[in-house]
């Protein structure tokens, strides 16, 4: 598990000196809460208060029903660390006990954490949000112009683990064979991976098979030269010959950039224009990253990947007769206004 945070024993704290909570509930306090609580003839469990900024972590509701019944004093259990973690350790609070924390906040909690925490996985953050692990991932993607570059995620049980884990596969097998006596613990340590995917990386290198299961080398797809793409894209007949497929590629040709045309125009623009020219960048990039999260998710639910040469999936529509004649619904290449004129008319 990742290191919880401790807490200190209760004592008694003046009312007037806390700050109030930074709290994921976007509605704020529930009176109707705090009165039900300010009425219950009980002793209420200590608040949290984060020690360096006096802020409510966790009880914001009891501080206001200790103010309705008049008490100047309440029972506190202090807890050091970054806001940051302050504001996690709020939001596991109010997910697992206390009035119900809505989707709505966990979702927009579950956003903030990521990027305060981008080196947590998805199922890290989830357990703590209280969502689940495919709702966090959503939720990465949409932010993932906002996050740095990593390689490896730290996960629920505090290991650290490669975010493609073929990669960590691979190095685990390099490791293995130019060190036959390195024990699964440092094999693993060394390799991002657990020791049971170490004992599994060196069972399969004793069978001289493939370090990497057909399951795990399916996602995620890598990233390849858009341009060589496009071209595969582009004579695929499953597009060429329907309407749709057409619409697709005509779009997709009018949105291709290529790196050594767009960045020397880019560092040419007004300084003033600069700010802007990086949000419209990382939006574009966040509406691509979007758009391959979902498509993959697709394949996965259906099982299947596609050909490895990233071949498109065919698309319904009205079957073409081809005649020996010539065509007139080709597409042309990146950037052409569309079909090419039928010559001999």
């Amino acid at each position: 598990m990742l290191a919880p945070v401790n807490r200190s024993r209760p004592t008694s704290v003046r009312v007037a000196s806390l700050r109030p909570a930074d709290s994921p509930r976007l509605d704020g306090v529930s009176m109707e809460h705090v009165h039900s609580l300010a009425e219950a003839d009980v002793a209420l469990p200590p608040i949290v208060v984060h020690r360096p900024s006096m802020r409510v972590v966790d009880g914001m509701h009891r501080v206001c029903a200790a103010r309705l019944r008049g008490q100047r004093t309440i029972s506190v259990e202090f807890v050091d660390g970054s806001e940051e973690t302050a504001f996690v350790l709020a939001v596991q609070a109010n997910v697992t006990h206390g009035l119900p924390l809505p989707i709505r906040d966990r979702k927009i909690a579950a956003r903030r954490i990521v990027v305060s925490h981008p080196q947590w996985s998805d199922r890290a953050i989830a357990e703590r949000a209280g969502l689940s692990a495919d709702t966090v991932a959503s939720v990465r993607a949409e932010v993932a112009g906002q996050l740095p570059p990593l390689t490896a995620r730290i996960g629920r049980d505090g290991r650290v683990r490669p975010v493609n884990i073929a990669e960590g596969r691979r190095r685990a097998y390099e490791m293995i064979r130019h060190r036959r006596d390195a024990s699964l613990r440092e094999i693993a340590a060394a390799s991002g991976i657990s020791v049971g995917t170490a004992r599994d990386v060196r069972s399969r290198f004793l069978r001289g098979v493939d370090p990497v299961p057909v399951r795990v080398a399916r996602s995620p797809l890598a990233a390849a030269d858009p341009s060589t793409v496009l071209s595969g894209l582009m004579n695929d007949p499953a597009l060429r010959y329907s309407e749709t497929g057409r619409a697709l590629l005509r779009r997709l040709g009018q949105v291709m950039v290529r790196q050594e045309d767009i960045v020397p125009l880019a560092r040419e623009v007004p300084p003033h224009c600069v700010t802007n020219l990086v949000r419209l960048a990382r939006g574009y990039a966040q509406v691509w990253l979007e758009l391959a999260t979902r498509l993959e998710a697709d394949l996965s639910a259906r099982g299947e990947r596609g050909r490895a040469t990233v071949a498109a999936p065919r698309l319904h529509g009205p079957a073409i007769t081809r005649s020996a004649g010539p065509r007139s619904d080709a597409v042309g290449p990146p950037g052409s206004p569309g079909r090419a004129r039928t010559s001999g008319r």
